[in-house]
């Protein structure tokens, strides 16, 4: 299906204001712990699976590794990481939760909570899996 340029235009603004509404959000709620949008991101994954790599991290998100290394450093300047260089290959590091990280981990999940339900609240069940499933192919397609 070939898409008008009012369509694509379209496609692609509601995207940016999807983009911009998260970013507010997250800068207002995780400004108390002085984490940016930048760096929320990592601090969730590294709460999914403490001890990986910034390069195993940088591939998981799906950006460069220039910008893992500036997201871990301002959460380590803040005492939410720590980085260690691993014994197998002194040029990697493998990034740990610290007990800060823990001691607002419980809050932290209950703002994306906030936001994801703020985001969804008008979508029914079905609308709700039929944009998650949609989004996911869009992510997947690994357009570069």
């Amino acid at each position: 299906m070939d898409l008008s340029q009012e369509s694509k235009a379209t496609f692609g603004k509601f995207i940016s204001a999807v983009y911009w509404q998260r970013n507010s959000f997250f800068l207002k709620r995780f400004n108390k712990f002085n984490i940016g949008c930048g760096q929320y991101r990592f601090l969730l994954n590294l709460y999914l699976q403490d001890g990986i790599t910034q390069e195993e991290l940088s591939s998981k998100l799906m950006v460069d590794k220039a910008t893992t290394a500036r997201a871990i450093k301002k959460l380590e300047e803040e005492g939410y990481v720590s980085r260690s260089v691993l014994e197998e290959d002194k040029r990697a590091y493998k990034i740990m939760i610290t007990e800060k990280s823990l001691s607002i981990k419980k809050e932290f999940f209950e703002i994306l909570d906030e936001w994801e339900n703020e985001v969804m609240r008008n979508l029914s069940v079905e609308e709700k899996k039929s944009l998650l499933h949609l989004l996911e192919k869009i992510a997947s397609s690994n357009i570069s």
